[in-house]
């Protein structure tokens, strides 16, 4: 069976290799030391420090094999890859909870950054499941142990950089400079030509 990817932004994925580095390099080493002058004092059967700097021991190695099983399967999304104009990963969405008349807003981002409490919501979520792929107007149901709450999407915001679905338009900004050139080409070439007759004329 395939493993479900996590899927994160690339910020996501850099902030998760600090710490795992930070955990081995530095907070392991720190740790370390606390356990050998814990050791130094003699009896560790009632050595409140050595017991602590265990536990912490026991916390930092746990959270380093989490952070390395997350980026083992670790997905990268780029935000500026998403068209604007329809709900994705990195999509801050504005919406209308129609029963209530009340505005919500929400980012959708994966699963490993969800922070509820200032609304970045994942993917996989509820709402998120049934946002993804809707654009600016649509009317979504979402089934929760509640029951069926609906919404209005009342925007749907991009970070800078994001792509439109929209043709770009296009630019001459080089046809003035070409059309100047052959201009001056050509007047050039008058001017050639209207020395060569004054000087026929003056030989004669």
């Amino acid at each position: 069976m395939e493993e479900k990817k996590n899927l994160m932004s690339y910020e996501k994925l850099r902030e998760l290799e600090a710490e795992r580095d930070e955990r081995k390099e530095v907070i392991r080493a720190e740790i370390a030391q606390k356990i050998k002058e814990a050791r130094e004092q003699g009896d560790l059967s009632e050595n409140a420090e050595y017991d602590a700097a265990k536990d912490e021991q026991r916390e930092n190695e746990l959270r380093i094999e989490e952070i390395e099983s997350i980026l083992k399967n670790a997905e990268v999304y780029l935000e500026e890859d998403v068209a604007k104009d329809a709900v994705g990963l990195g999509s801050t969405v504005t919406l209308l909870d129609i029963e209530y008349n009340e505005e919500v807003v929400y980012k959708i981002v994966g699963s490993t950054e969800v922070d509820s409490l200032n609304g970045r919501i994942s993917n996989e979520s509820p709402v998120g499941k049934a946002i993804v792929g809707a654009k600016k107007g649509a009317t979504i149901t979402v089934d929760t142990p509640a029951g069926q709450i609906k919404y209005k999407i009342l925007k749907v915001e991009k970070p800078a950089g994001a792509k439109s679905t929209k043709s770009p338009k296009k630019t001459e900004e080089k046809a003035p400079a070409k059309t100047a050139a052959k201009s001056a080409t050509k007047t050039a070439s008058k001017s050639s030509a209207a020395k060569t007759t004054t000087k026929k004329k003056a030989d004669k």
